[in-house]
């Protein structure tokens, strides 16, 4: 029988290294990102479904919800980054912090409670990936790590609220990928981590399918 997974965020970076390593195990994907023809080429190349939208509407959750009614895996990997250059906490402006959290928190929700039906059919997984920034003070991080803070007691919360599910809220650590780019410039990015190799550890995890919980990969 062959397992079924939606990755946000799967046009590029983790989300596509992911859905690759996912593929060639032979899972059948739903991918979906903004960037529609980034998704489309990931899709023809893995054989998946594109629904290419933004996670923040509520009719785009409903249509990948519905794209995926046996479900066994649902990795809430999209992400925004938030004002860049980087800003302090004390000029951040509130306008594009509430739009973060809703990218960041409200939407990974919207798209669990979706889900949650054919999920718990399958005593199937969730990924939700974090970061570092959720417990460490960087400067300039405030607004994506309280973000990430936010993500990461929810999922803790979920894992105590469905036991017969898996949650996991991954910490994948600092990755050669646009968003790290934008965050500290392209030279430091370059020195990160391949995303293909993380999402090598990924997929492990998820084929171990340990108990609930932060994992870190770094």
């Amino acid at each position: 029988m062959t397992n079924t997974a939606i990755i946000t965020g799967a046009s590029r970076g983790l989300g596509l290294a992911l859905a690759r390593s996912l593929a060639g195990a032979g899972w059948s994907l739903v991918l979906t990102a903004r960037g529609s023809d980034d998704l489309e080429r990931a899709a023809a190349e893995l054989g998946a479904t594109a629904i290419p939208g933004d996670v923040t509407d509520p009719a785009h959750v409903r249509r990948l919800a519905e794209a995926a009614p046996e479900l066994d895996l649902l990795v809430n990997n999209a992400s925004d980054l938030g004002v860049t250059p980087l800003p302090p906490l004390s000029i951040y402006p509130l306008d594009a912090f509430r739009a973060l959290l809703e990218t960041n928190v409200t939407a990974p929700l919207a798209l669990v409670q979706a889900t949650l039906p054919a999920l718990r059919a399958s005593r199937g997984a969730i990924v939700n990936i974090t970061s570092d920034a959720a417990t460490g003070a960087y400067e300039g991080w405030g607004g994506y790590g309280a973000s990430k803070a936010a993500l990461e007691q929810l999922s803790n919360v979920l894992s105590a609220e469905e036991p017969d599910l898996r949650v996991w809220w991954v910490d994948p650590g600092e990755m050669n990928t646009r968003m790290l780019a934008d965050a500290v410039g392209a030279e430091e990015a370059a020195a990160a981590s391949d995303p293909a190799k993380v999402a090598a550890a990924l997929h492990d995890l998820i084929a171990s399918r340990p108990a609930s919980g932060k994992v870190s990969l770094q």
